[in-house]
């Protein structure tokens, strides 16, 4: 699965946006630049923080609490994932994961960083914190891919790319099409709201930077069509799976964070199977280890987990 949202890409770099504030080229020796129009805040500019937690359980210390501490335990970490402050914590999800990679995991998204990781605090120092062990974390932030085109842009690939008469209502219906979709699928990707379906899986990943595989030495225009390639190929699972790519590059170890839902475990498999062919992945890409769960409410979570 790709970094880049699916959708097609412009052939030419995407101008610098007009409203954001620009910044001063940093001179070796001296600190950088400020700006008095950047305020110094954790509130990301677009985009919400996303983080995501995997915890195994420790049995044996499981076993050292009462009935009574484990039964208060659980409805005290139960409360702490039901709770929800507007503004801050907007999008929380639990679920299970088989194997022995960890046991269960919280991801959670909104745009203020301190709320979502005072979850994370709540729960390792609650009464049952001590047998919560972590296992793997993955800090990152929504983004709109610089692939992914305004409506001018796409008109002019329809133009240059497809070879389409700008006269023609074929033309037209596209790219009033586009232009409908483009808002509420940018507000998708930046503020999503997480599926009611079964399953997900995530996954780390970064782009190549070696010999002549190097993601970052490709021309813009090369990287565009790579992508709009890998993003048709995750199209044919439209329905059947959803995807939020967030960004990493500074914050982890990984450059990108993958989530995917599924209706069906299923087409989590195809559709990772599938896309691995595209070039952009068979040569570019690299991953991280997958962790694949199915989400259950707090409460029937802490009773499969057998808390």
């Amino acid at each position: 699965m790709s970094h880049e949202p699916s959708t097609p890409t412009s052939s030419s770099q995407t101008a610098p946006r007009a409203d954001l504030p620009k910044t001063q080229p940093m001179q070796h020796g001296h600190r950088p630049a400020t700006s008095a129009q950047a305020p110094a805040t954790l509130v990301p500019e677009t985009g919400w923080h996303f983080l995501h937690l995997f915890y195994r359980i420790d049995r044996q210390r499981l076993r050292g609490f009462t009935d009574q501490d484990r039964r208060d335990g659980r409805d005290e970490l139960t409360a702490t994932l039901l709770a929800r402050s507007p503004g801050g914590l907007e999008q929380l999800q639990c679920f299970a994961i088989p194997g022995h990679k960890a046991d269960f995991g919280v991801l959670m998204a909104g745009p203020d960083l301190k709320a979502i990781h005072a979850v994370q605090m709540a729960m390792q120092s609650s009464i049952l914190g001590q047998a919560l062990v972590p296992a793997y974390s993955f800090y990152s932030i929504t983004e709109v891919s610089e692939y992914v085109p305004d409506g001018e842009e796409y008109a002019q690939i329809l133009r240059d790319r497809e070879k389409m008469d700008p006269e023609s209502s074929l033309y037209k219906a596209k790219v009033a099409s586009y232009t409908e979709r483009l808002g509420p699928m940018n507000r998708q990707r930046l503020h999503p709201e997480f599926p009611d379906w079964p399953c997900l899986c995530f996954y780390p990943m970064s782009k190549m930077r070696q010999g002549d595989q190097n993601w970052y030495l490709l021309p813009f225009d090369a990287r565009s069509e790579l992508m709009a390639q890998h993003g048709r190929s995750g199209m044919k699972f439209a329905g059947r799976v959803s995807q939020v790519i967030t960004a990493a590059t500074g914050l982890d170890n990984w450059e990108w964070g993958v989530t995917l839902w599924a209706r069906n475990p299923l087409y989590l498999k195809d559709i990772v199977y599938t896309m691995r062919f595209d070039e952009s992945s068979a040569r570019y890409a690299l991953f991280g280890d997958f962790y694949f769960g199915y989400i259950l409410p707090p409460a029937e979570l802490f009773e499969v987990l057998r808390l």
